[in-house]
């Protein structure tokens, strides 16, 4: 129990902002270098950038094409780290932390699905179209 005069001192948030992006670019540069998913994000989204030059996808297609590969990386990022975390604090199998683990890999797939869905549909009549 702490006594009435005395204060608590709280860990101080950083507040150099520099900081905070400096440990942002750490973590992406982890997974870069460690999640073989993330690289294959990548490419796909190398290959739609090309795709949306190539053919001259309009702006509400670049929107929907940028948004999707946001969310597909972020939620692969987001995936690395609970997959990390889960790591961390259960080394050794256990059924909950496989749950936890399973499900934030399912929440990448959806999210890659659908971006697939909408990359059809945004690609296939333009494809359809040089033949």
């Amino acid at each position: 129990m702490v006594s009435k005069g005395k204060k608590i001192k709280k860990k101080s948030k950083n507040k150099n902002i520099v900081k905070s992006f400096s440990y942002a670019f750490e973590g992406g540069i982890f997974a870069l270098k460690n999640v073989r998913n993330l690289k294959i994000h990548l490419l796909f989204t190398l290959l739609v950038i090309i795709g949306g030059i190539i053919f001259k996808i309009s702006s509400i297609e670049w929107l929907i094409c940028l948004l999707f590969i946001a969310l597909v990386i972020s939620l692969e990022l987001v995936n690395t780290a609970i997959e990390e975390t889960v790591n961390l604090a259960m080394p050794n199998i256990h059924p909950v932390a496989k749950v936890a683990k399973d499900v934030s890999a399912s929440a990448v797939m959806v999210s890659s699905f659908i971006a697939f869905i909408a990359g059809f549909i945004i690609f296939l009549p333009k494809i359809i179209e040089l033949f």
